[in-house]
Protein backbone atom coordinates (compact mmCIF):
# COMPACT_ATOMS: atom_id res chain seq x y z
CA UNK A 1 0.00 0.00 0.00
CA UNK A 2 0.83 3.81 -0.69
CA UNK A 3 2.77 5.27 2.71
CA UNK A 4 -0.06 8.36 2.26
CA UNK A 5 -1.99 9.59 5.01
CA UNK A 6 -1.45 28.45 3.55
CA UNK A 7 1.58 28.27 5.79
CA UNK A 8 2.21 31.02 7.65
CA UNK A 9 5.97 32.32 8.25
CA UNK A 10 5.34 34.17 11.48
CA UNK A 11 8.24 36.14 11.93
CA UNK A 12 8.88 37.61 15.51
CA UNK A 13 6.50 35.36 16.77
CA UNK A 14 8.89 32.25 17.88
CA UNK A 15 12.59 32.15 18.79
CA UNK A 16 14.13 29.54 16.89
CA UNK A 17 17.59 28.32 18.65
CA UNK A 18 19.87 25.25 19.04
CA UNK A 19 19.47 23.25 21.92
CA UNK A 20 22.16 21.98 24.05
CA UNK A 21 21.19 21.27 27.98
CA UNK A 22 17.76 22.66 28.81
CA UNK A 23 19.13 25.48 30.98
CA UNK A 24 21.69 26.32 28.54
CA UNK A 25 18.95 26.43 25.81
CA UNK A 26 16.58 28.85 27.97
CA UNK A 27 19.29 31.26 28.73
CA UNK A 28 19.90 31.17 25.09
CA UNK A 29 16.20 32.42 24.44
CA UNK A 30 16.48 35.04 26.55
CA UNK A 31 14.67 33.88 29.11
CA UNK A 32 15.57 33.50 33.13
CA UNK A 33 15.21 29.67 33.87
CA UNK A 34 12.64 29.01 35.50
CA UNK A 35 10.56 25.76 36.03
CA UNK A 36 8.11 24.86 33.77
CA UNK A 37 4.11 24.50 34.33
CA UNK A 38 4.67 20.63 32.27
CA UNK A 39 7.41 19.15 30.79
CA UNK A 40 6.02 15.91 28.34
CA UNK A 41 7.64 14.21 25.43
CA UNK A 42 5.70 13.17 21.70
CA UNK A 43 7.46 9.73 19.57
CA UNK A 44 5.20 8.21 17.07
CA UNK A 45 5.64 5.36 14.56
CA UNK A 46 7.21 2.85 16.65
CA UNK A 47 6.21 0.16 14.49
CA UNK A 48 7.44 -2.78 15.99
CA UNK A 49 11.19 -1.18 16.90
CA UNK A 50 10.74 -1.96 20.68
CA UNK A 51 14.71 -1.51 20.95
CA UNK A 52 14.84 1.76 19.57
CA UNK A 53 11.40 2.35 21.96
CA UNK A 54 13.66 1.30 24.62
CA UNK A 55 16.29 3.82 23.54
CA UNK A 56 14.18 6.42 23.72
CA UNK A 57 12.46 6.09 26.97
CA UNK A 58 15.58 5.78 28.50
CA UNK A 59 17.40 8.68 27.45
CA UNK A 60 13.15 10.60 28.05
CA UNK A 61 13.74 9.15 31.78
CA UNK A 62 17.36 10.94 31.59
CA UNK A 63 16.29 14.42 29.90
CA UNK A 64 13.24 14.90 32.24
CA UNK A 65 13.32 12.79 35.38
CA UNK A 66 9.98 14.33 36.64
CA UNK A 67 8.26 14.72 33.20
CA UNK A 68 4.47 14.51 33.62
CA UNK A 69 3.47 11.85 30.28
CA UNK A 70 4.39 10.71 26.80
CA UNK A 71 2.32 11.35 24.25
CA UNK A 72 2.31 8.28 21.20
CA UNK A 73 1.12 9.72 17.75
CA UNK A 74 0.08 6.31 16.70
CA UNK A 75 1.80 3.50 14.57
CA UNK A 76 2.17 1.88 17.67
CA UNK A 77 2.48 -1.37 16.09
CA UNK A 78 3.61 -2.65 12.60
CA UNK A 79 0.34 -4.67 11.91
CA UNK A 80 -2.02 -4.32 15.50
CA UNK A 81 -1.88 -8.10 16.22
CA UNK A 82 -2.43 -8.35 20.10
CA UNK A 83 0.51 -10.01 20.47
CA UNK A 84 2.46 -6.41 18.83
CA UNK A 85 0.35 -5.05 21.16
CA UNK A 86 1.67 -6.82 24.45
CA UNK A 87 5.23 -6.45 23.27
CA UNK A 88 4.96 -2.41 23.45
CA UNK A 89 3.23 -2.87 27.03
CA UNK A 90 6.24 -5.18 28.44
CA UNK A 91 8.96 -2.45 26.75
CA UNK A 92 6.97 0.20 28.86
CA UNK A 93 6.74 -2.01 32.37
CA UNK A 94 10.16 -2.96 31.98
CA UNK A 95 10.42 1.12 32.30
CA UNK A 96 11.96 3.47 32.64
CA UNK A 97 8.27 3.59 32.60
CA UNK A 98 6.01 7.51 32.04
CA UNK A 99 3.95 8.82 34.41
CA UNK A 100 1.08 8.75 32.54
CA UNK A 101 0.67 7.67 28.26
CA UNK A 102 -1.52 8.90 26.12
CA UNK A 103 -1.96 6.92 22.81
CA UNK A 104 -3.36 7.95 19.27
CA UNK A 105 -4.28 5.66 16.93
CA UNK A 106 -2.21 5.12 13.49
CA UNK A 107 -2.63 3.25 10.07
CA UNK A 108 -0.53 0.61 11.16
CA UNK A 109 -3.11 -0.81 13.91
CA UNK A 110 -5.62 -1.63 11.07
CA UNK A 111 -2.72 -3.73 8.81
CA UNK A 112 -4.09 -7.37 10.12
CA UNK A 113 -6.43 -8.03 7.31
CA UNK A 114 -2.99 -7.67 4.96
CA UNK A 115 -1.90 -10.93 6.54
CA UNK A 116 -3.48 -14.29 6.42
CA UNK A 117 -1.35 -15.27 9.79
CA UNK A 118 1.21 -13.22 11.07
CA UNK A 119 4.19 -14.47 8.86
CA UNK A 120 2.10 -14.66 5.75
CA UNK A 121 1.05 -11.22 3.55
CA UNK A 122 -1.81 -12.55 1.89
CA UNK A 123 -3.46 -9.18 0.05
CA UNK A 124 -5.06 -11.01 -2.54
CA UNK A 125 -7.02 -12.35 0.17
CA UNK A 126 -8.20 -9.23 1.88
CA UNK A 127 -9.01 -8.79 4.71
CA UNK A 128 -8.57 -12.50 5.95
CA UNK A 129 -11.00 -12.75 8.53
CA UNK A 130 -10.52 -9.87 10.79
CA UNK A 131 -13.52 -7.53 11.14
CA UNK A 132 -12.89 -3.83 11.39
CA UNK A 133 -14.42 -4.15 14.92
CA UNK A 134 -11.79 -6.26 16.27
CA UNK A 135 -8.72 -3.95 15.11
CA UNK A 136 -10.51 -1.42 17.31
CA UNK A 137 -11.24 -3.32 19.92
CA UNK A 138 -7.33 -4.55 20.11
CA UNK A 139 -6.44 -0.64 20.21
CA UNK A 140 -9.20 0.23 22.89
CA UNK A 141 -8.36 -2.51 24.83
CA UNK A 142 -4.39 -2.10 24.77
CA UNK A 143 -5.02 2.30 25.30
CA UNK A 144 -7.93 1.07 28.72
CA UNK A 145 -10.38 3.03 26.92
CA UNK A 146 -13.54 3.08 24.81
CA UNK A 147 -13.17 5.46 21.96
CA UNK A 148 -10.12 6.70 19.61
CA UNK A 149 -10.66 10.46 20.96
CA UNK A 150 -9.77 10.99 24.65
CA UNK A 151 -8.37 13.85 26.94
CA UNK A 152 -6.18 13.46 29.70
CA UNK A 153 -3.68 16.22 31.07
CA UNK A 154 0.03 16.45 31.55
CA UNK A 155 0.90 18.10 34.92
CA UNK A 156 -2.49 19.99 34.34
CA UNK A 157 -2.15 20.74 30.18
CA UNK A 158 -4.83 19.39 28.21
CA UNK A 159 -3.96 16.85 25.94
CA UNK A 160 -6.15 15.72 23.25
CA UNK A 161 -5.79 12.13 21.12
CA UNK A 162 -7.47 12.09 17.80
CA UNK A 163 -8.19 9.65 15.26
CA UNK A 164 -9.33 7.56 12.77
CA UNK A 165 -12.63 5.97 13.71
CA UNK A 166 -13.16 3.76 10.07
CA UNK A 167 -10.71 1.82 8.23
CA UNK A 168 -11.93 3.17 5.64
CA UNK A 169 -10.65 0.08 3.12
CA UNK A 170 -13.74 -1.58 4.47
CA UNK A 171 -16.36 1.43 3.33
CA UNK A 172 -14.73 1.76 -0.07
CA UNK A 173 -12.35 -0.42 -1.87
CA UNK A 174 -10.63 2.94 -3.75
CA UNK A 175 -9.36 4.00 0.21
CA UNK A 176 -6.96 2.73 2.21
CA UNK A 177 -5.42 4.66 5.09
CA UNK A 178 -7.44 7.98 4.84
CA UNK A 179 -8.82 9.53 8.32
CA UNK A 180 -12.51 9.48 9.01
CA UNK A 181 -13.61 11.34 11.61
CA UNK A 182 -17.77 11.31 13.02
CA UNK A 183 -19.31 14.28 13.88
CA UNK A 184 -19.56 13.48 17.40
CA UNK A 185 -15.79 13.95 17.77
CA UNK A 186 -15.55 16.93 15.71
CA UNK A 187 -18.37 18.00 18.17
CA UNK A 188 -16.57 16.72 21.11
CA UNK A 189 -13.06 18.53 19.80
CA UNK A 190 -14.54 22.20 19.23
CA UNK A 191 -16.50 21.91 22.77
CA UNK A 192 -12.99 20.50 24.85
CA UNK A 193 -10.95 23.20 22.71
CA UNK A 194 -13.94 26.00 23.32
CA UNK A 195 -13.87 24.79 27.41
CA UNK A 196 -9.63 25.35 27.67
CA UNK A 197 -9.30 28.32 26.07
CA UNK A 198 -11.88 29.63 27.91
CA UNK A 199 -9.69 29.09 31.07
CA UNK A 200 -6.51 30.19 29.39
CA UNK A 201 -4.81 27.01 28.82
CA UNK A 202 -2.89 25.96 25.59
CA UNK A 203 -3.92 22.41 23.88
CA UNK A 204 -1.80 20.02 22.73
CA UNK A 205 -3.51 17.73 20.32
CA UNK A 206 -2.33 14.60 19.35
CA UNK A 207 -2.83 12.65 15.57
CA UNK A 208 -0.93 10.26 13.75
CA UNK A 209 -1.59 12.08 10.06
CA UNK A 210 -0.88 15.27 9.65
CA UNK A 211 -2.84 17.94 7.87
CA UNK A 212 -2.20 19.50 4.09
CA UNK A 213 0.39 21.99 3.75
CA UNK A 214 1.91 22.11 7.24
CA UNK A 215 5.48 20.04 8.35
CA UNK A 216 7.64 18.20 6.71
CA UNK A 217 6.32 15.85 4.00
CA UNK A 218 2.92 17.52 4.02
CA UNK A 219 2.95 18.90 0.30
CA UNK A 220 4.94 15.71 -1.02
CA UNK A 221 1.79 13.83 -2.89
CA UNK A 222 2.04 10.96 -0.53
CA UNK A 223 0.63 12.91 2.28
CA UNK A 224 -1.79 15.80 0.39
CA UNK A 225 -5.50 13.58 1.36
CA UNK A 226 -5.15 12.01 4.52
CA UNK A 227 -8.06 13.48 5.82
CA UNK A 228 -11.53 12.96 4.82
CA UNK A 229 -12.43 15.92 6.65
CA UNK A 230 -9.21 18.25 6.48
CA UNK A 231 -11.05 21.22 6.20
CA UNK A 232 -13.43 20.86 9.35
CA UNK A 233 -10.57 20.03 11.22
CA UNK A 234 -8.46 22.69 10.32
CA UNK A 235 -11.58 25.13 10.93
CA UNK A 236 -12.11 23.85 14.15
CA UNK A 237 -7.88 24.23 14.96
CA UNK A 238 -7.73 27.31 13.26
CA UNK A 239 -9.50 29.44 15.63
CA UNK A 240 -7.16 29.32 18.56
CA UNK A 241 -3.56 30.54 18.51
CA UNK A 242 -2.28 28.48 21.51
CA UNK A 243 -3.39 25.12 19.96
CA UNK A 244 -0.38 22.53 19.10
CA UNK A 245 -1.14 20.01 16.64
CA UNK A 246 1.41 17.12 17.20
CA UNK A 247 1.41 14.65 13.96
CA UNK A 248 3.45 11.83 12.95
CA UNK A 249 3.00 9.27 9.86
CA UNK A 250 5.39 10.74 7.35
CA UNK A 251 8.84 10.19 9.69
CA UNK A 252 10.59 12.60 7.94
CA UNK A 253 13.72 14.15 9.55
CA UNK A 254 13.37 16.24 12.18
CA UNK A 255 16.57 18.35 11.29
CA UNK A 256 14.25 19.68 8.30
CA UNK A 257 13.57 23.74 8.39
CA UNK A 258 9.70 22.63 8.04
CA UNK A 259 9.39 20.80 11.43
CA UNK A 260 7.21 23.37 12.94
CA UNK A 261 4.86 25.58 11.15
CA UNK A 262 2.07 28.05 12.04
CA UNK A 263 -0.73 27.23 10.01
CA UNK A 264 -3.32 29.95 9.41
CA UNK A 265 -6.88 28.87 8.18
CA UNK A 266 -8.97 31.47 6.21
CA UNK A 267 -12.09 32.47 8.11
CA UNK A 268 -11.25 32.00 11.38
CA UNK A 269 -10.28 35.44 12.10
CA UNK A 270 -7.07 34.21 13.75
CA UNK A 271 -4.92 35.49 11.61
CA UNK A 272 -1.40 34.09 14.06
CA UNK A 273 -2.56 30.71 13.15
CA UNK A 274 -1.71 27.45 15.20
CA UNK A 275 1.29 25.88 15.82
CA UNK A 276 2.10 22.10 13.90
CA UNK A 277 4.92 19.95 14.64
CA UNK A 278 6.30 17.12 13.28
CA UNK A 279 7.43 14.07 15.23
CA UNK A 280 9.71 12.39 13.77
CA UNK A 281 9.72 8.48 14.36
CA UNK A 282 11.09 6.09 16.54
CA UNK A 283 11.53 3.58 13.34
CA UNK A 284 13.26 4.80 10.46
CA UNK A 285 13.38 8.18 9.07
CA UNK A 286 12.78 9.66 5.55
CA UNK A 287 12.89 12.84 3.92
CA UNK A 288 12.33 14.40 0.45
CA UNK A 289 13.97 12.42 -2.93
CA UNK A 290 13.66 15.45 -4.85
CA UNK A 291 11.62 13.73 -7.25
CA UNK A 292 7.78 13.84 -5.20
CA UNK A 293 8.93 10.81 -3.09
CA UNK A 294 11.28 9.95 -0.47
CA UNK A 295 14.66 8.75 0.48
CA UNK A 296 15.39 6.68 3.61
CA UNK A 297 17.87 8.51 6.32
CA UNK A 298 21.00 6.85 6.46
CA UNK A 299 21.92 5.44 9.64
CA UNK A 300 20.01 4.78 13.12
CA UNK A 301 16.65 6.65 13.12
CA UNK A 302 15.13 7.74 16.58
CA UNK A 303 13.80 10.47 17.13
CA UNK A 304 11.26 12.69 19.33
CA UNK A 305 10.03 15.90 21.01
CA UNK A 306 10.30 17.26 24.27
CA UNK A 307 8.11 19.92 25.25
CA UNK A 308 7.87 22.52 28.14
CA UNK A 309 4.83 24.62 29.40
CA UNK A 310 5.96 27.58 31.27
CA UNK A 311 3.35 30.31 31.81
CA UNK A 312 4.11 32.66 28.76
CA UNK A 313 5.44 30.34 26.23
CA UNK A 314 5.47 26.48 25.02
CA UNK A 315 9.50 25.47 24.28
CA UNK A 316 9.92 22.18 21.76
CA UNK A 317 13.07 20.24 21.40
CA UNK A 318 13.65 18.30 18.67
CA UNK A 319 15.25 15.19 20.39
CA UNK A 320 18.14 12.16 18.54
CA UNK A 321 17.67 9.71 21.07
CA UNK A 322 20.06 7.56 19.25
CA UNK A 323 23.07 9.98 19.73
CA UNK A 324 21.55 11.38 22.98
CA UNK A 325 21.61 14.97 21.52
CA UNK A 326 19.56 17.56 20.83
CA UNK A 327 18.94 18.60 17.18
CA UNK A 328 16.87 22.20 17.73
CA UNK A 329 14.17 24.23 19.69
CA UNK A 330 11.69 26.51 19.45
CA UNK A 331 9.81 28.18 21.84
CA UNK A 332 6.38 29.65 20.98
CA UNK A 333 4.93 32.63 23.02
CA UNK A 334 1.45 32.02 24.24
CA UNK A 335 -1.08 34.71 23.24
CA UNK A 336 -2.62 34.44 27.14
CA UNK A 337 -0.41 33.65 29.92
CA UNK A 338 -1.61 30.88 32.08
Amino acid sequence: MKRRSLIAATAGAVTLGSANTPSAAAQSLGHATTQPLSTFNVISDIQGDLHDLAVALRDIRATAPHGSGLAVAGDITPRGYDFEYAAVRQVLNRGPRPREVAWAIGNHEFYVPKYADPQTLSLATWPNGATEDSLFRSFHRFAGRGTVYAETTFGGIPVLTIGTERYMHYHDPQLWDEVWLSEAQLRWLEERLRYWSARRKPVMVIAHHPLPNTVSGTRNKLYTSDYLQADALLGLLGRYRDVFLFSGHTHWDLTLSDWYVRRVVPGTANLDGFSVINTGAVQTGFADNGQGGESTVPGVFNQGLQVEVHRDRVVIRARDFAAGAWLKQISVPLATTI
